[in-house]
C-alpha cells in the first residue's frame, strides 16, 4: 500500500505545483519529488539551510530506492501533465504502480536493492554522461564477458584491481 499512495503522493504534488507554476517543469518535478520521496529529500533541504549539511550522508548525492523512484515518477507525471506523454493519467498511474510494487517484491524476495534498477541507471548514466560511468554490477558482468571472450584481458584487470581495493577497505572498516 505504501506504493500505491506513493503514487498518489508524486501526482498530487505534480498537480499542485502546476497549479501556480504553470510550464514549470522544475518546480513541477521538484514538488512531485519531495511529497513522494518525504523526508529524505526535505530534511536533506532543511540541514542545508541550516548550514548543519554533510555531504557525506546526503541523500542527493547517493539516493536510496525511494528517492530514485519518486525521482523518476516525477519526471514522467510532469510530462503527462506537460501533455508531452501520450497516454491518460488513470493509465499511465496503474502501470507505474504495478512497476513500483513489482520491484518492490522483487527485492523483497532476493535481498537487494540495485539488481532491480541499476539497468536503467546504466543505460541512463551512459546516454547522459557518456561511456565512462559504469555501475559495480555492470563492471562485474563485463569482467566475465571479456573473461569468455579471451580477447579482453587486459581490459578486465583495472575492473578486478579496482574491485579489490574496495573488498579490503570493506574489510579493514570491520574489522
Amino acid at each position: 500500500m505504501k506504493e500505491v499512495t506513493r503514487t498518489w503522493k508524486i501526482v498530487g504534488g505534480v498537480t499542485h505545483a502546476n497549479s501556480y507554476y504553470k510550464n514549470g517543469w522544475i518546480v513541477m518535478i521538484a514538488i512531485g519529488w519531495a511529497r513522494g520521496a518525504g523526508g529524505t529529500i526535505i530534511t536533506n533541504f532543511e540541514r542545508l539551510l541550516k548550514g548543519d549539511w554533510k555531504p557525506e550522508g546526503d541523500e542527493w548525492l547517493k539516493m536510496s530506492y525511494p528517492s530514485k523512484i519518486t525521482l523518476l515518477g516525477s519526471v514522467i507525471f510532469t510530462f503527462q501533465h506537460s501533455k508531452y506523454l501520450a497516454i491518460s493519467k488513470h493509465n499511465l498511474m496503474f502501470l507505474y504502480t504495478v512497476f513500483l510494487v513489482t520491484t518492490k517484491i522483487t527485492m523483497m524476495i532476493t535481498d537487494t536493492s540495485t539488481i532491480t534498477i541499476a539497468p536503467f541507471e546504466d543505460a541512463l548514466s551512459r546516454m547522459l554522461f557518456g561511456w565512462q560511468q559504469q555501475f559495480p554490477s555492470c563492471e562485474k558482468k563485463s569482467e566475465t564477458k571479456s573473461s569468455h571472450n579471451g580477447t579482453g584481458s587486459s581490459a578486465s584487470k583495472p575492473v578486478a584491481d579496482a574491485s579489490d581495493n574496495v573488498k579490503k577497505k570493506h574489510s579493514k572498516k570491520t574489522e
